[in-house]
């Protein structure tokens, strides 16, 4: 099927006038529920090095990527073992990833996170943990902004203990290129709205996104979203859709196949703090729009969420 071309609202971050740029996120997330940010501050130096990194980490053999086998939702992930939308019954999505969580998520049997061997990959740790840092900065700097779009002061999301100790997720990703004959379409990622917060997504320009705006009308209409060279894709997840009563929207999206291999989607997940209970703000319910969702611990909500992609 043919797509449209979408062209999604560029938001400064650097802007000064905070209170225009609450007021374009606040539209973007309503008609869009994705945006583009600039002047971020993640320099593009740092990206490449990322880029490059994952690049060597991917063409890695098979057998030395799986000594790092997902494990509580962290490490690696093969061809086709993840199929993010669990109503499908084809054989898993065509990527394979690398999932990092909080940098001081430290047990007292070490790092849960899992690292390729200095001498495999060296330098990689440290160049992907301040990738991490960065966008992981963006996101807190950008939240503010977010709770000004839902007339909240801005030190909200703050206040309430969500970017306590926010559990933020990275995902590096690979899509292979040539994927052979097959008897089912298949996908990069199949269609899915993200669970948490907000994903920032940095990609090199390869295209393959496309988002369906409307996602409860058949058939489904889907619309590329190209890059913009220096900008990360902001898009809203599931539990913002929750606290905005719906007002602010996490709309499908999906990956598909483009026949040209990517080693350059970069997706990190802001959730808010596990213990913070996300229940709809005052401010987007009335008599007229009460609550849909009740109240629910964040913590209990994503382990529900990927009980559904990856069982127990």
């Amino acid at each position: 099927m043919d797509t449209e071309s979408l062209q999604l609202p560029i938001i400064d971050l650097a802007s000064s006038d905070r209170i225009s740029t609450a007021h374009s996120i606040s539209q973007a997330c309503m008609e869009y529920g994705f945006f583009y940010l600039i002047n971020h501050g993640v320099e593009e130096d740092l990206l490449h090095e990322v880029l490059e990194g994952n690049r060597n980490f991917f063409t890695l053999p098979i057998e030395e990527k799986m000594k790092l086998a997902l494990k509580k939702n962290r490490g690696y992930s093969p061809v086709y073992a993840e199929n993010l939308d669990p109503s499908s019954s084809f054989k898993g999505d065509s990527k394979e990833f690398l999932y990092i969580g909080p940098l001081e998520d430290v047990t007292p049997h070490g790092d849960l996170n899992q690292w390729p061997p200095e001498d495999i990959l060296p330098f990689w740790r440290s160049t992907v943990e301040d990738y991490y840092k960065r966008v992981l900065s963006v996101g807190k700097r950008l939240i503010p902004l977010v709770a000004l779009a839902l007339n909240l002061d801005e030190n909200f999301f703050y206040d309430i203990g969500a970017l306590n100790q926010p559990n933020g997720f990275l995902r590096l990703l690979h899509y292979p290129g040539d994927l052979g004959p097959s008897d089912e379409e298949i996908y990069g990622a199949s269609a899915h709205s993200d669970f948490g917060m907000i994903t920032l997504l940095a990609t090199d320009g390869v295209g393959g996104l496309q988002v369906c705006r409307e996602k409860t009308l058949e058939p489904q209409v889907w619309e590329d979203v190209h890059s913009v060279p220096g900008a990360l894709i902001v898009n809203i997840g599931d539990l913002m859709e929750r606290w905005t009563n719906c007002l602010f929207r996490s709309t499908l999206h999906r990956v598909m196949p483009t026949g040209q291999e990517r080693y350059s989607k970069m997706a990190f997940f802001l959730d808010p703090n596990p213990d913070c209970v996300v229940e709809c703000l005052k401010t987007c319910c009335s008599e007229f729009s009460p609550p849909r969702f009740p109240a629910i611990r964040c913590g209990d909500y994503l382990k529900e969420r990927f009980k559904l992609i990856y069982g127990s």
